[in-house]
């Protein structure tokens, strides 16, 4: 058994607080809001992030950080454009022997440093890890089998994750490319965005096999210009992580996708949607795009629908007019 602190009781968080509690671990789980803290121990689950789910009575729910201090393991389930500053309010009660996991899947806005980076430099003395793949939170948290990898530049860290959170209904792989597995899984939400945009616009499956199948090339050019390797956009947190996003309903960045292909302003969207981490995603891989010297097509053009009031239609257009292309001509998955 393991003493483990989750910050953050988002969905995904509150997923791997009930899980963890089931496989026998002592969790405790920290939120900055009182009102869920207070919803959860009156009614048992949060309907608004995580309806169906019962939260086990063991589990401690606090609005205090500093309940932090002793873990085993700290999982940071905050979404990336917060994860720099929760990490900051909790460093002063995490030891140096807590491991540190991050789930965040994004960019760091203004610093475009993946969020591996920001838990690095919050917590120079702990060894730290992330978990990527396919894996959404309501599925989770019922117990549908469920796998995903852990990365690590401390391999006896991965195995400690590995063999700490890895049940019958979850199972984790080890992979030693943390960029790669960082790109995928933060990558993969703009193509999701993307993808139910092509869904909100009546497209078919045609359509959408093009965009997942190009949109992993962008995510494999990109993930590779900064050291990635290439065999790990194949793998769970490349082309499965990206397989469950642009196709479930599950997935909060296709749903708003859905409604600004039926004309809902992006904004607008997202606030009916909630947190949707491909809209701010977008934004961060188009100028890291620019930054680097890498052509990111489809980017481009969500891009131009987010934030440039450019009509989701005149950009299926646009990226069905580009010059023609061999495809193989740089091998599979491309550069």
């Amino acid at each position: 058994m393991a003493k483990i602190t989750i910050l953050g009781s988002g969905g995904f968080g509150l997923s791997l607080a009930v899980m963890c509690s089931r496989a026998g671990h002592d969790v405790t789980v920290w939120s900055k809001f009182q009102d869920e803290i207070d919803t959860i121990k009156r009614t048992g689950e949060l309907k608004s992030k995580l309806p169906g789910v019962i939260v086990p009575e063991n589990v401690r729910l606090t609005t205090d950080v500093s309940l932090v201090k002793g873990s085993d393991m700290v999982i940071l389930g905050i979404p990336s454009a917060f994860c720099r500053k929760v990490c900051e309010e909790a460093k002063p009660y995490i030891g140096k022997d807590s491991i540190i996991v991050n789930t965040a899947k994004g960019l760091e806005p203004g610093t475009l440093k993946l969020m591996s980076e920001v838990t690095d430099e919050s917590f120079p003395e702990n060894r730290t890890a992330i978990l990527s793949g396919p894996s959404h939170a309501e599925e989770i948290g019922r117990g549908i089998p469920t796998t995903i990898v852990v990365a690590s530049e401390d391999r006896d860290v991965s195995y400690y994750v590995q063999n700490t959170l890895s049940n019958k209904t979850f199972r984790i792989y080890v992979n030693d490319d943390i960029v790669g597995c960082e790109i995928g899984g933060s990558l993969k939400n703009i193509i999701a965005l993307a993808a139910g945009v092509c869904d909100g616009l009546g497209l078919g499956d045609n359509t959408k096999a093009a965009l997942m199948t190009r949109g992993l090339t962008e995510i494999a050019r990109i993930g590779m210009a900064m050291g990635a390797q290439r065999s790990t956009f194949s793998g769970l947190s490349g082309i499965g992580d990206l397989i469950v996003t642009c196709t479930s309903m599950h997935s909060r960045n296709r749903r708003a996708g859905i409604l600004i292909g039926q004309g809902v302003a992006p904004d607008e969207a997202v606030r009916r949607v909630g947190t949707v981490e491909g809209y701010e995603c977008t934004k961060n891989a188009y100028e890291l795009s620019k930054k680097l010297g890498i052509e990111m097509p489809i980017t481009e053009q969500l891009y131009g629908v987010l934030f440039g009031g450019v009509l989701p239609k005149d950009s299926i257009i646009t990226l069905m007019s580009r010059p023609t292309k061999n495809e193989t001509e740089d091998g599979f998955l491309g550069r």
